[in-house]
């Protein structure tokens, strides 16, 4: 009997495939299918699938023609999916032995849980470090959907089928839909619960979010997919504030990153950041910014009256921020 679907989308790692792969063969529940997506690889990860596939019939493989990105591999093994609960397992990563048992083991003990959180490691390349989060018991959705805004808590979890079905991944969006997709998840569970098995995650220091890159600006239009998402839910009103508060401090912290990038940016994907950025602001609900997103100080002022004067402002705050900073070095 399946009770776990494991998503694997593959994408060039024929370096940390076998690893991944093995941590699922090494689990000490039988009861798990892992739904492998190759996604166009160019690498020798199709011929590790296949081989692997070949050995148990619990891995499947697809094999897609050409590259549409890990949101569009991971709703393809997401149809296939047997198991009641279903979690996802990035192919440079991988799985502490207990890891699919012990999640299973909480949600047969607690049938109001959705979702349930792996304990998550962040591998580097000299080093293990435990992700920095408080172990809990038990939390509501909401608590879950709320702390995920700043990551106190991770978005390294399974879920029960029926609510990822209910909400799967964003193709829309290249970068940053798998946080959307998270937290659309925690607030949809009556219990959000954390197990004992454990997720190595392999840090990359080519990841988007460690580099300078024009996929930042993602960033701000997967925050507005997800406030229109919330609204259409119709998620209680003190939930969108909190979220409208977060992104309003979310761009004018991609402010401050064209502010400091921007020249090493080619000239087109500058000025897709700063459209976006302007998208963002435009977009607004000023009625719901309050005192957590400091917005009636300096810096965080929202003009909408005047988009050149709001850049202005953003300009002059981190021009200024700049000046405290050398000074506080010297």
């Amino acid at each position: 009997m399946t009770r776990v679907t494991v998503l694997v989308a593959v994408y060039n790692t024929e370096n940390y495939l076998r690893r991944c792969l093995d941590s699922l063969l090494s689990q000490t529940m039988a009861g798990w299918q892992a739904e492998c997506v190759d996604d166009g690889s160019t690498d020798g990860s199709a011929a590790i699938l296949d081989d692997y596939a070949a050995k148990d019939s619990r891995i499947h493989v697809t094999h897609l023609t050409k590259n549409s990105g890990q949101a569009h591999a991971r709703n393809v093994g997401l149809k296939r999916a047997e198991g009641d609960v279903v979690a996802f397992l990035d192919s440079d990563d991988w799985l502490s032995d207990d890891a699919l048992e012990s999640v299973v083991d909480v949600f047969d003990a607690h049938p109001l849980t959705g979702c349930v959180l792996f304990h998550c490691v962040n591998h580097y390349p000299d080093h293990d470090e435990p992700y920095p989060m408080s172990d809990f018991s038990v939390m509501s959705g909401k608590e879950a959907f709320l702390k995920s805004l700043t990551w106190s808590i991770h978005g390294v979890y399974a879920v029960r089928r029926s609510i990822h079905q209910r909400y799967p991944y964003d193709e829309t969006l290249r970068a940053y839909g798998d946080d959307n997709v998270t937290r659309l998840h925690y607030l949809s569970s009556a219990e959000v619960r954390l197990a004992t098995g454990v997720y190595f995650y392999r840090q990359h220091a080519s990841s988007v979010t460690h580099r300078i890159s024009v996929r930042r600006f993602d960033y701000l239009e997967a925050n507005i997919i997800m406030k229109r998402e919330l609204e259409r839910i119709g998620a209680d009103r003190d939930v969108i504030a909190v979220y409208e508060n977060c992104r309003w401090r979310n761009v004018i912290g991609l402010c401050m990153f064209y502010y400091l990038h921007h020249r090493e940016l080619p000239k087109d994907d500058a000025r897709y950041g700063l459209l976006a950025i302007r998208r963002a602001w435009q977009s607004i609900d000023v009625a719901m910014l309050d005192g957590r997103s400091a917005c009636h100080r300096f810096g965080f002022w929202p003009l909408r009256f005047s988009w050149p004067l709001f850049r202005l402002q953003e300009r002059i705050y981190f021009f200024l921020r700049g000046l405290v900073g050398k000074n506080k070095e010297s």
